[in-house]
């Protein structure tokens, strides 16, 4: 079921001048990739997301950390743009500036069509060495494990023979300072903050739609679930993004 739109949300998206788009793990779940919450299998069965994102298993167990990851690749690969990305892209073809952060590490904002995507968690296809974090092309080509994947191991790097490692930020380490410190900013500016498939849970990224709400933005959030922002939006459309987003898009336009 869709949720009526209100009106005045309405108008304010037709007023806005920039908008922000916060996306969490529901965005791509809705694509059929699992969340890090999600039960693992296969191989990965004995594992949490947790033992296997961190630099210290990397250098424990490098082919375990490395086909894990192949495998999550993999599944990026095979999936599409949801609804919910195809009409975040098109709200920029609307007229406002539209700014996309995400905490997600695959492609489909890109693939829908957006073009302003800030990646706070990194990116699944931008590996780099481990030791001089030269960045490294992948093949578009990744092995078919349909028993939920395997141990594989990682590249070399072509400068200093390094092994290459994933192109996520890992638990214990720094959001890239670039692409946080634009995300700080555009919520400064922005007029709008969607925050979309979000748990509210993970800072700093958590953190965003509080600092947009202190610079006087309206606040939406599109979830499900109730979250910790729910006391903060003054609008909370509660359901699926693909379902939700598509609807706003034809209701503004």
């Amino acid at each position: 079921m869709i949720p009526a739109v209100p009106p005045n949300l309405i108008a304010t998206l037709r007023a806005a001048n920039h908008i922000v788009f916060l996306t969490g793990a529901g965005v791509s779940a809705e694509s059929g990739i699992p969340t890090f919450r999600d039960a693992m299998t296969g191989l990965w069965q004995r594992y949490s997301a947790e033992q296997l994102a961190t630099a210290d298993a990397f250098t424990r167990d490098r082919d375990l950390v490395w086909g894990w990851y192949e495998w999550r690749r993999m599944q990026v690969m095979k999936a599409d743009p949801n609804a919910a990305h195809r009409a975040i892209a098109a709200f920029a073809s609307k007229g406002p500036r539209v700014d996309v952060i995400t905490q997600n590490v695959d492609d489909l904002h890109e693939r829908a069509g957006s073009d302003r995507v800030l990646h706070l968690h990194g990116r699944l296809n931008r590996p780099f060495c481990f030791e001089c974090r030269q960045p490294h092309a992948l093949p578009l080509e990744t092995p078919d494990e349909p028993d939920g994947g395997r141990r594989l191991a990682p590249p070399r790097c072509h400068r200093c023979n390094g092994f290459i490692r994933p192109g996520v930020v890992w638990f214990g380490e720094m959001l890239p300072e670039f692409e946080w410190q634009a995300a700080v900013e555009a919520c400064e500016v922005c007029d709008v903050l969607f925050s979309v498939g979000t748990s509210s849970l993970v800072h700093p990224a958590a953190g965003l739609p509080l600092l947009a709400a202190k610079h006087l933005a309206t606040i939406v959030q599109i979830n499900p679930n109730p979250t910790s922002l729910d006391g903060i939006a003054q609008f909370n459309l509660v359901g699926a993004a693909g379902v939700i987003m598509p609807a706003l898009l034809d209701a503004i336009w």
